[in-house]
């Protein structure tokens, strides 16, 4: 049985370094490459980071119903083509989807047992200056993607588990943790010792135990935010 796990985040919050590494360790773990209109920027491929396609191949594909989900970002489509999971659960293996928050609700509708993981920044300042120093974007851009993040995080309550990304190796085990545990808690055989124990740790990022940690961060961002999403 083919278990799809939705990834979320704002821009610059490093989701994608997370699940590059993370693929590099679980065997059995597909990974959905998002389609766009957007151009590519700076070494992007066409086929790496996302399938660049125009705008009216991506109207021709919505029209075929060819996408599990889609939005408007920006500007610009996004969307995960749904020959993906098909061939998932094809090969019995499980998939990995990076969207965003619209795309992630669309995909819960359609498949309620998705497990979802939000990634958060460790706090606002954090966050903007990665987003300056990864690129070379006018400043407005940055304020635009600084609001949008803090619309994006205000659903953060609608996620099955957060993780907080401050240091890298520790957010990768954590995020491995997590996707053993599912695969472990969907099997039909008693999980030994050490699989308990990996279970406990994903445990961990569950939302409802994360709530103290999450309130300086939400506060950073909107004082509203820590009073929770709905």
């Amino acid at each position: 049985m083919t278990t799809v796990f939705i990834i979320s985040a704002p821009s610059g919050s490093g989701k994608s370094t997370l699940v590059n590494e993370v693929r590099k360790l679980l065997p059995d773990l597909d990974f959905s490459i998002s389609f766009t209109t957007r151009a590519p920027r700076g070494s992007e491929r066409n086929g790496c980071e996302y399938f660049f396609v125009p705008r009216p191949r991506f109207e021709e594909m919505i029209g075929r119903n060819e996408f599990l989900e889609h939005a408007d970002v920006f500007g610009n489509f996004y969307g995960t083509a749904r020959r993906f999971l098909q061939e998932a659960q094809r090969s019995e293996r499980d998939l990995l989807l990076d969207i965003d928050v619209q795309g992630a609700a669309q995909i819960k509708r359609n498949i309620p047992d998705a497990v979802s993981i939000f990634i958060l920044p460790p706090d606002r300042q954090t966050l903007e200056r990665r987003l300056r120093n990864r690129s070379l974007d006018e400043k407005s851009v940055i304020e635009r993607r600084l609001v949008t993040a803090t619309r994006e995080i205000e659903n953060y309550a609608k996620y099955d588990y957060i993780l907080v990304n401050d240091r890298l190796e520790e957010s990768v085990d954590a995020l491995k943790a997590i996707l053993l545990a599912e695969r472990l808690k969907r099997r039909a055989v008693e999980p030994s010792t050490e699989e308990r124990k990996t279970i406990e740790r994903a445990e961990q990022f569950r939302l409802q135990n994360v709530q103290q940690r999450l309130q300086p961060i939400l506060a950073s961002f909107m004082p509203a935010a820590a009073q929770g999403g709905d």
